[in-house]
């Protein structure tokens, strides 16, 4: 019954950690630039957008460059943001590897 116990407090470190990288992931930011800083997106933890940036001298082209390169700027700013994520997650699980013995984390 005690490794039980155990478990059960290493269960409930392991809550208390998930949630706070949770609202840690919810605050992150990243940016993502494209056409060399014409175009810039800003993205919160889960993927809304919540900054677009045009740089007027592209307003004179083609419509499907500035589009282009929007779609570029989200990819980008998602790679950082699915980074920033990762690491967050792993700085989070750092230990928890014996939880239980070949039990692994769903991600």
């Amino acid at each position: 019954m005690k490794d039980l116990a155990q478990i059960m407090q290493q269960a409930q470190a392991m809550q208390a950690k998930m949630a706070e990288v949770q609202a840690k992931i919810e605050a992150t930011e990243a940016d993502g630039v494209a056409g060399a800083g014409l175009v810039r997106v800003r993205l919160k933890g889960k993927g809304e957008m919540i900054g677009v940036s045009i740089d007027r001298s592209l307003l004179a082209d083609d419509p499907e460059i500035i589009e282009d390169l929007i779609k570029a700027a989200h990819a980008d700013a998602r790679r950082r943001l699915d980074q920033a994520m990762e690491e967050a997650m792993k700085s989070a699980t750092a230990g928890m590897g014996g939880l239980l013995p070949g039990f692994k984390l769903p991600f």
